[in-house]
């Protein structure tokens, strides 16, 4: 299950990220959005998680959290919605 977390601390790293859903189970990948110019956090990441249930376990538990200064808000990642084809 994909998890998009938004409203992170710019200072959050992904390590901490990590750490924070590793508490709800196995975390396939993580990692945090960043700005390419700067080399900062744009303040959003995706955490991957195997097992559905421990997604949804942590996405509940942490949705609404404090992290650092910020309370960050956790949902389910959406697939990109694929541009429809042009019809002539």
């Amino acid at each position: 299950m994909k998890l998009l977390i938004r409203n992170l601390d710019r200072s959050t790293t992904e390590a901490e990220l990590n750490d924070l859903f590793e508490g709800y189970g196995a975390v396939q990948s993580c990692n945090l959005v960043m700005d390419k110019k700067s080399g900062s956090s744009k303040g959003f990441g995706f955490v991957e998680m195997p097992k559905q249930g421990e997604g949804k376990a942590a996405m509940k538990a942490l949705n609404g959290q404090y992290v650092g200064a910020n309370a960050i808000r956790v949902k389910k990642a959406e697939l990109p919605k694929t541009a429809a084809p042009k019809s002539d």
